[in-house]
């Protein structure tokens, strides 16, 4: 009984997350004319035209792509980078690493929008307008001190005994970091890696920064352009919407187990 309103506010709060999704994904199955007459209720026909549509285009697939790329590149170079950093923090003990550390983590206060126009000028300047590696390099710098503090805490948490155990064997640090700490950080990787490829997928400010030309848009700024050309057809925004979310609920679903034990085995021990 105790775990009762609990899982009360739990149902409250998923009701309140799945009803939008699941009404978005019935009403790409229908006409707008139905939509509009109809808004609430199932589709009287099933019509797939508005997702096969957007799926036989090839704009779709070349955003799609784009996102995937931007993603996946972006979440290797913050999690290696971060890894070797963390791994720094955690296991050395040198002057000046609680103060750098803590400038790491001051980076969560600032908003992106703070540095948008130093950052435009800067990227402006490195010949990196339209240029993949001009949204690449910023998401990392951005993730970084989440990331950094999920890894540090959980390589604190490994035993000095077995790195000891390690450098008697003949193992260097690095050697320590690659072939003992990292399998064992599997957890904690595989969350920075989750929340690095959604964040990614999802930033739709810093794309609409960068690229001035559509050749690397991403599904995000897709999304708004597709509301642009068919505002007056809702039923195909609502079918671009889903289409565009899927990828990331998809990742995300797979992901969700892996995502909250690395937090929690990261979030024990600071």
């Amino acid at each position: 009984m105790r775990t009762l309103p609990l899982h009360l506010v739990l149902l409250v709060v998923g009701t309140v997350m799945v009803v939008p999704l699941v009404y978005a994904a019935l009403s790409g199955f229908k006409s707008t004319d139905e939509l509009s007459r109809n808004p609430f209720g199932l589709p009287d026909r099933w019509l797939t035209g508005n997702y096969t549509d957007i799926l036989g285009s090839g704009d779709f697939w070349r955003l799609l792509g784009n996102s995937t790329l931007i993603a996946v590149a972006t979440t290797v170079l913050v999690v290696a980078v971060s890894a070797l950093a963390a791994f720094s923090f955690a296991r050395f003990a040198f002057r000046g690493r609680e103060t750098l550390f803590t400038l790491f983590t001051l980076g969560l206060m600032f908003p992106f929008a703070v540095a948008a126009l130093p950052l435009f000028l800067l990227l402006r300047s490195m010949d990196l307008l339209d240029n993949p590696l001009g949204v690449i390099l910023p998401q990392a710098a951005y993730g970084l001190p989440m990331t950094i503090i999920i890894l540090r805490g959980f390589f604190r948490q490994i035993p000095g005994e077995l790195e000891e155990a390690a450098t008697l064997d003949g193992c260097s640090p690095f050697g320590f970091f690659w072939r003992i700490l990292l399998p064992m950080a599997r957890p904690a990787l595989g969350t920075v890696s989750v929340l690095a490829v959604v964040t990614s997928w999802n930033n739709f400010f810093l794309p609409l920064l960068v690229f001035t030309d559509g050749t690397w848009w991403t599904l995000p700024i897709g999304v708004q352009q597709f509301q642009g050309q068919y505002s007056a057809e809702y039923a195909r925004v609502f079918a671009y919407l889903v289409l565009a979310m899927v990828p990331a609920l998809a990742f995300y679903s797979v992901a969700e187990r892996q995502l909250v034990g690395g937090l929690t085995a990261g979030a024990t021990k600071g």
